[in-house]
Order: structure tokens, then C-alpha cells, then sequence
């Protein structure tokens, strides 16, 4: 059976149940995998201002390979250039966990609630799903609810 593999490269935590949620929000058939990673807020402000630049403190970034693949099931064989080993590598996420740790607090819900939504949103964006116009935005957002009610988490 195939599968959407997420590897954390630098914190032991379990990735399946978010990674069979989008994956199967999103209708995907093939072997896909993405890298995870948690990082300091200085080591996320550093990469928010090399990558985006934009000089700040930010919760998530994303680091999609693949471009134009929004909406669409994706297949090893429609990018032979982006294989790791027997998987179609879709990018990174970076997650700052004093982010994680705030916004959990400000809104009110466990920090393990906070931390799997930033990583659904995370894989969206890998999906190339966006928030850069209001249409793109909502259509994220109905993708992210769907993956989360499958996870238990109501929004």
C-alpha cells in the first residue's frame, strides 16, 4: 500500500495519523515523502529572511519541490527527477516550537493541537496549496478542516 512518509530529522514524534489524513484528504495513490524538521525562533527568522525575505519570527515555512501540482494526484513517474529511493520527495517543513508553544496558549488548546495543524498546513502548502488570494486561501482551508476532522480536530 502506498504511502505519504514523514521523516523528523531532529525530534521523535509520531507522523502517521497526520500524514494518512492528508493524504488521504487529498486523494494521493503513490509513495510520497517530506521532510520535517523543529527549529529555534532565531533559526526560523533566518530562514524566513534568506528564503522570503521577510525579517521576522514566523511559525511554519514550507519548501515545496514540485510547482504546479495544487489539486492534482501525484505520481512518482510524472517527476523521475525528484525520487528519493522508492518515494517522490515533496520538500521540507520547518517548524519553530517557541511558536508553537505561544500560539497554543493564545488560542487556547494544547500544544499537540497546535503543533499537528501547523504541520497539516505545512504539507498543503508541499501539495501546493496556498493563502495568497482570498479563493486560494478558502480552498486551503476547506483541504486543512477536511485533514483535520479526520484527525479529531475541530476548528
Amino acid at each position: 500500500m502506498a504511502e505519504l512518509k514523514i521523516e523528523c530529522f531532529n525530534k521523535k514524534i509520531h507522523l502517521r495519523k497526520i500524514a494518512e489524513a492528508v493524504y488521504s484528504t487529498l486523494g494521493q495513490k503513490d509513495d510520497l515523502k517530506v521532510e520535517l524538521g523543529f527549529v529555534s525562533e532565531q533559526e526560523i527568522q533566518e530562514y524566513n529572511r534568506q528564503t522570503r525575505g521577510v525579517d521576522k519570527v514566523t511559525d511554519v515555512l514550507s519548501y515545496p519541490t514540485l510547482d504546479g501540482v495544487c489539486g492534482k494526484v501525484l505520481y512518482k513517474k510524472d517527476f523521475p527527477t525528484d525520487l528519493d529511493g522508492k518515494y517522490l520527495f515533496l520538500g521540507s517543513i520547518i517548524l519553530c516550537e517557541q511558536k508553537i508553544k505561544s500560539q497554543a496558549k493564545e488560542y487556547g488548546h494544547s500544544e499537540k493541537r497546535e503543533r499537528d495543524y501547523l504541520i497539516v498546513h505545512g504539507l498543503m502548502h508541499l501539495f501546493g496549496y496556498d493563502h495568497t488570494t482570498d479563493q486560494d486561501k478558502a480552498l486551503m482551508r476547506e483541504k486543512e478542516k477536511q485533514a483535520l476532522k479526520i484527525l479529531g480536530i475541530e476548528q
